[in-house]
């Protein structure tokens, strides 16, 4: 190894290949692959017959095995005298033909449009760190100018970003089409020391008239088909994901990491969206896995891509455990793409994933293809739209794991996350319960009709944090006969489907509801595909959270009974995804709890995976609040925090929590003796494994 460059500087020192070739001696150094691997492309592009500018030569084999295959009009150069004497040395018997010329590839003696081709491996490479990249300048100038019309620089390069967008800036400027193909190792052919970025040949055809539009593509291999680029940055984008893949490709095959999560995005290759996203999840060492369990891909059902099992890391690990394979590829199917079968899927992926299999395992073996139930699950578009505040959306209905169907809401800036979701019913069913209870007009139907063929069963909590939001309740002692008939006044900043406040207004006597919601389009979301209704006892302000609580504290005379803090944070960069920052500050902390009654409750939903930034946070909501209890939710990185105003005692607050909560679960099953009409909480449940902060 003590041959290679130690900078990419000394790639262009003549001194440094001086030095190479007398110490490499008579060993050739196939720098940047031999025959056989370019023999695919170098046939395609440069005829038998054609004069051959072989630029920077080296001791390669390459321009000898060219040759003994009928290749007979070759001129090579090269800058190292040894080098040159060398080679003409090493063929001066076999080959007489083959010559040898020691010539700067900058400043040439050939004359003009002399050459039909002009074959280059690694050279370009070499010289573009020289002086801030003029001689590589000089040199294609110089390539350009001995190359007929019609004539091709074939140049094998590692594609370093500066490198290849000197030439291909180069050659479009002179009117040229420029194609690059990118060549990968077969399995089981790449070595230890290898380089881990692939292969390029860049192809830039002379025309004698410059075209009006570039003509840029690129290629996997040697015969794969063309992809046309609409600019150069395209292109170099398009090279930077081809060696980012193949990065990751050598780093699988080569070793197995358990902890590292490795990912990857493939796309459609007509359309360039992403189609699957691929992660590989590693066993951990020791771990005893049959010998055949080598390697599986598992398909998530289509709408399961947010479930903790796929989405998380600990859930991966889990799902590998269970499947007892050495390497788990956890595959996800995207939004806007359309998938046959699992067959079909299978077809598509089979030629891609054996890339990204351990170390060791033959290139024969099956690789069994899993899946819950052998399906691919079923996700259906109903809507898309644009909100200026969060970008695009789109509102979905899925089929889940456990049968039901469900709706929901995704922006797409963050399509990891699910903003709402609601379990759908049949219409029909929701219909019959209706002209049954025709008299209980009071008691609002779970069922609220969409359109034809479904409705939101408003009774159902999709989200467990909003579950234990609403068994929260219990520490206002709602549900017990003292307090059964009192109001309950709420306020909940965060509308999204609107899901948690009509469940609220619903089941809930006695209850009126306050929602803020900054973005009028989630509340036009949230009335036309999740059935949200307001009404006298649930109305809806629009603006910013923050400036209404401040606005109320300042008014003052309203008080309430609840506020709640269900509201996302749009900046992706901070380990806190939601409430935003602000709405945890020491002020407006202290304004929340001068807006609640003496017996009023503080509710935060709390996501947040800096564990430094959890504790600030927890220290500001103590200085403020008295009483907290916090309940962390199963396989989920959210939290619920129930905030007291009142200061309760510690050693008598969870046992008092138990019978609190029986009370409020038989005021939320009262009179209402049809199924559809019961909401589907368990409330002691939602307060198991409560923590005193």
């Amino acid at each position: 190894m003590s041959l290679l460059p130690r900078t990419a500087e000394e790639f262009s020192s003549a001194d440094y290949w001086e030095r190479f070739f007398k110490k490499r001696g008579e060993r050739a150094f196939e720098w940047y692959g031999d025959y056989n691997k370019l023999c695919g492309i170098l046939h395609k592009y440069i005829k038998l017959q054609d004069k051959v500018l072989v630029v920077g030569c080296g001791n390669s084999e390459l321009s000898e095995q060219l040759y003994d295959v009928g290749y007979k009009h070759l001129t090579n150069i090269d800058i190292s005298e040894t080098v040159v004497a060398h080679m003409n040395q090493r063929n001066a018997e076999r080959r007489p033909d083959l010559t040898f010329h020691q010539v700067d590839a900058t400043q040439t003696p050939y004359e003009d449009a002399s050459f039909q081709a002009a074959l280059d491996k690694g050279t370009l490479d070499a010289v573009a760190s020289e002086e801030e990249g003029a001689l590589a300048r000089r040199m294609i100038a110089e390539v350009s100018r001995v190359l007929r019309v019609g004539g091709r620089y074939v140049c094998v390069t590692l594609a370093q970003e500066s490198v290849i967008k000197l030439a291909v800036d180069h050659f479009v400027q002179l009117g040229c089409a420029v194609r690059l193909h990118c060549l990968q190792e077969e399995r089981g052919k790449e070595e230890e020391d290898a380089f881990a970025l692939p292969v390029f040949v860049l192809i830039c055809t002379k025309f004698r008239q410059p075209m009006p539009t570039p003509i840029l593509e690129m290629c996997i291999g040697d015969d794969g088909a063309p992809v046309r680029h609409t600019g150069v940055c395209e292109l170099l984008s398009a090279v930077r994901e081809y060696q980012g893949y193949s990065v990751l490709r050598k780093r699988l095959r080569t070793s197995t990491d358990p902890s590292s999560n490795l990912c990857l995005t493939l796309c459609d290759a007509k359309a360039g969206l992403p189609r699957y996203t691929l992660t590989v999840q590693d066993c951990p060492p020791g771990a005893k896995v049959p010998r055949p369990n080598q390697f599986a891909i598992f398909i998530v059902p289509r709408g399961s891509e947010t479930a903790w099992l796929y989405s998380s890391t600990e859930g991966r690990r889990q799902l590998a455990a269970s499947a007892n394979f050495r390497r788990l590829v956890v595959v996800s199917m995207h939004r806007n793409q359309e998938y046959t079968d699992m067959q079909a899927v299978q077809s598509e992926l089979s030629p891609v994933v054996m890339d990204l299999a351990p170390p060791g395992m033959p290139t024969n073996q099956q690789v069994p293809f899993l899946s819950v139930g052998g399906g691919l699950g079923w996700r259906e578009e109903v809507s898309r739209g644009v909100s200026q505040l969060s970008g695009e959306y789109c509102v979905e209905n899925v089929r889940g794991e456990d049968g039901e169907l469900y709706r929901r809401l995704v922006f797409l800036s963050n399509i990891s996350l699910v903003q709402s979701e609601s379990r759908l019913v049949s219409s029909t069913t929701a219909s019959s319960h209706k002209k049954k209870n025709k008299k209980k007009t009071k008691a609002a139907s779970t069922a609220v009709t969409l359109s034809a063929g479904v409705s939101v069963d408003s009774g159902f909590l999709c989200c467990a944090h909003h579950e234990v939001m609403v068994a929260g309740l219990s520490m206002l002692g709602v549900g017990t006969p003292q307090n059964k008939d009192d109001p309950v006044s709420v306020i909940l900043v965060g509308l999204g489907g609107g899901g948690l406040p009509q469940f609220l207004r619903d089941f809930v006597p006695n209850a009126t509801v306050e929602v803020v919601e900054l973005d009028p389009v989630v509340l036009e979301v949230a009335k036309e595909w999740f059935g949200f209704r307001p009404d006298d006892r649930l109305t809806v302000t629009l603006g910013d959270g923050l400036e209404r609580i401040c606005s109320l504290e300042k008014e003052g005379g309203h008080l309430f009974d609840v506020i709640m803090f269900d509201v996302d944070n749009k900046d992706s960069s901070l380990g806190m995804s939601c409430p935003p920052a602000g709405f945890v500050e020491t002020p407006v902390l202290q304004k929340v709890f001068n807006l609640l009654t003496p017996r009023g409750l503080f509710i935060l939903n709390l996501v947040c995976r800096d564990p430094v930034l959890r504790k600030n946070v927890l220290e500001r909501v103590r200085s403020v609040f008295p009483t907290i209890l916090s309940r962390k939710i199963a396989e989920e990185i959210n939290e619920v925090l129930l905030c007291s105003r009142e200061e309760k005692d510690a050693a008598h607050i969870l046992p008092s929590m138990s019978q609190a909560a029986k009370n409020f679960q038989s005021m939320l099953s009262a009179d209402r003796t049809k199924p559809k009409q019961r909401p589907h909480i368990d409330i002691a449940e939602m307060l198991e494994n409560l923590k005193i902060e």
